[in-house]
């Protein structure tokens, strides 16, 4: 391990810390509204609602899930290893499938974008390349942008993580605005942990 001086590493964790606060602020900027509003309206509205990427993407496209499901809104995340081995059987006409990718082109997710357009499902893709595959797929592309991930190589799924995790928050509070979800409806279904005594207090 390297010798490094206390102001070295704290220096790194500032530039850390601000390379994914002016990400996500960014999104402010680059926000396609139409887009994300037709996004929202097929979510707040469609029968199942299907999470699909890889990765570090496929574990925000995981919580984005669960998420949702505390909202009442009927979900599930389907691995893509999962997914080409029958587990695209979940889908069906009239769902929507939130699929991630920044390149747009990642391999698993390739066969399933076809069979996403085969069973005519709602394809959302997120992804920073508009003319990849999944964009071109898609019937619905919310765009996301990264300058630089904020490691000192640039190359792990630090901001672009962050970004995605945001761009689905602002989705999961636009949805709740939509179907108008309230606390009595969350405090039924979340009865445990330190929210769940909260909301269930006698």
């Amino acid at each position: 391990m390297n010798k490094v001086s206390k102001e070295t590493v704290i220096s790194w964790a500032r530039a850390s810390l601000a390379i994914e606060r002016d990400a996500i602020a960014d999104i402010l900027d680059y926000l396609d509204e139409e887009r994300f509003h037709e996004a929202v309206e097929a979510l707040s509205s469609c029968p199942k609602i299907i999470t699909c990427a890889s990765g570090s993407s496929g574990i925000a496209a995981k919580k984005f899930a669960h998420s949702l499901c505390c909202i009442e809104r009927n979900a599930q995340f389907l691995s893509p290893a999962e997914a080409i081995h029958g587990g695209m059987g979940c889908m069906k006409k009239g769902d929507a499938v939130v699929m991630v990718s920044r390149g747009g082109k990642t391999a698993e997710l390739l066969p399933i974008i076809e069979v996403c357009n085969k069973k005519e499902v709602i394809l959302i893709g997120v992804t920073e390349n508009l003319v990849s595959p999944l964009a071109k797929s898609s019937q619905i592309v919310v765009p996301m942008k990264i300058k630089r991930e904020s490691d000192g190589l640039n190359i792990m799924a630090t901001s672009s993580f962050v970004v995605t995790i945001a761009i689905f928050d602002a989705m999961l509070a636009s949805i709740m605005a939509i179907t108008g979800y309230s606390l009595e409806q969350f405090a039924l279904i979340h009865p445990g942990g330190a929210v769940g005594s909260r909301l269930n207090k006698e």
